[in-house]
């Protein structure tokens, strides 16, 4: 579902009234959501849509990295494990095509490396799902006013750094891509449509990552996508 769905508020036929609410929803910040549960989805923007102008609400990473390249909106609300392409990587590539805007991760993971993961890659703010109905709002709030929110029940540990430099970490940001992929169960020539590279390349990266993760089969890397919430193991 690349699809993104835009939600504008209804205008009254008084055109006094009309100046009022054009003049409201231009001072209200703009998000953006994805969260590949079309619940959650209608859920927070239930929550949100009183407070925030929601220019956009998609299922995966990448039509999230193109909503909000296209959109640029102030703040951006993005779970961990999504189709296609990660939150984690996919905040990665936000903070260079969408550098305004805030990113508030929203998931269920509320494990020690999720979080501090998530800082590693741009985050602002951390909510856990359980926690949202009461805390998310907060979280915009705090973050828009250039400050961080982490959970309450998670903020015992150091998880705000420095975002990483550039080409840190175990694998290369292609390397990720092409690990959930193919732990996502896709084929290379699909994956090589994906990523705009031919499949002879998506096969030189699937090697070059399980080299480098100590993996000999495509179990073992679905195995370890799903440990590091780069896919769902449902």
């Amino acid at each position: 579902m690349n699809e993104v769905v835009a939600h504008h508020a209804a205008v009254p036929a008084d055109g006094e009234a009309k100046a009022v609410d054009a003049e409201v929803s231009r001072a209200r910040p703009r998000a953006l959501l994805a969260d590949d549960h079309t619940l959650v989805r209608e859920g927070l923007l239930r929550l949100l849509a009183g407070e925030l102008e929601i220019v956009g609400a998609v299922a995966d990473g990448r039509a999230l990295v193109s909503a909000a390249e296209q959109c640029q909106p102030d703040v951006i609300l993005v779970d961990v494990t999504m189709p296609l392409l990660n939150g984690f990587d996919a905040a990665r590539q936000l903070r260079r095509l969408c550098p305004r805007g805030r990113i508030i991760f929203v998931t269920v993971h509320a494990e020690p490396d999720y979080v501090h993961e998530a800082f590693r890659a741009g985050a602002h703010g951390y909510v856990v799902k359980t926690a949202a109905s009461a805390e998310l709002l907060l979280a915009v709030r705090e973050v828009l006013a250039g400050g961080m929110f982490v959970s309450p029940g998670l903020v015992h540990e150091p998880w705000v750094g420095a975002p990483e430099g550039e080409g840190e970490g175990e694998l290369s940001s292609r390397q990720r891509e092409v690990l959930q992929l193919v732990a996502e169960g896709r084929p290379a020539r699909e994956i090589g449509d994906i990523l705009g590279i031919s499949r002879k390349t998506v096969e030189f990266h699937k090697a070059r990552l399980m080299r480098a993760l100590g993996l000999r089969s495509v179990a073992e890397l679905t195995r370890y996508a799903v440990e590091h919430g780069l896919v769902s193991g449902r």
